[in-house]
């Protein structure tokens, strides 16, 4: 009985730190630290943390949703910008470029969600399939900056160039987070 107290401290420090690692929030943080925006990707994906639990593959699919939702809704802003009154030739123009930016970015991120899918075997069929997901969601990126590139310059100077330049950098670091996790996924396949 003298040694109860030593097993009594000894099971709480244990659960106590099987209760800190085991913690989905802990997870989504661990996965974020090596991202370029570790806060906003500790934020996002935070409030997903019951469905994400410890799962790798959970935390990418959450991660490329969500990427995917704020795409979409970008892409509806940017629409709706189109059909603003007394826009300069020069905004309306870099507003059509940038509507197909998003609608291939959206296009992309949908695609890379679809093979993700296909990732749960190991072997060559996973490294082909994941492969396919670093580069959709690459491209996304790509996509993404080439819209914030047009309305580069002091002529497009104005309230649209600062909303969608806004909205573009949220989705470009959303996007640049996801690669990050897909590409921390596949490198511990």
């Amino acid at each position: 009985m003298a040694n109860t107290p030593l097993l009594l401290t000894t099971l709480f420090l244990l659960s106590a730190l099987y209760l800190t690692t085991a913690n989905p929030t802990n997870f989504i943080k661990s996965s974020c630290s090596t991202t370029q925006y570790p806060t906003l990707c500790v934020e996002s994906l935070s409030a997903y943390a019951t469905t994400i639990q410890q799962d790798p593959h959970q935390l990418v699919q959450t991660a490329l949703s969500l990427t995917l939702n704020r795409t979409q809704s970008t892409k509806a802003f940017v629409s709706r910008c189109k059909n603003f009154r007394g826009l300069k030739p020069k905004e309306y123009a870099a507003l059509h470029d940038c509507s197909e930016e998003i609608s291939d970015s959206v296009d992309r991120l949908s695609r890379s969600l679809k093979e993700l899918k296909m990732c749960t075997i190991k072997g060559e069929d996973f490294t082909w399939h994941i492969s396919n997901v670093e580069t959709w969601v690459s491209s996304a990126l790509t996509d993404e900056s080439t819209c914030s590139d047009g309305f580069a310059g002091n002529a497009m100077n104005g309230k649209i160039k600062t909303s969608i330049r806004a909205r573009m950098v949220n989705i470009a670091q959303v996007t640049s987070n996801a690669l990050s996790l897909v590409n921390q996924y596949a490198a511990n396949h």
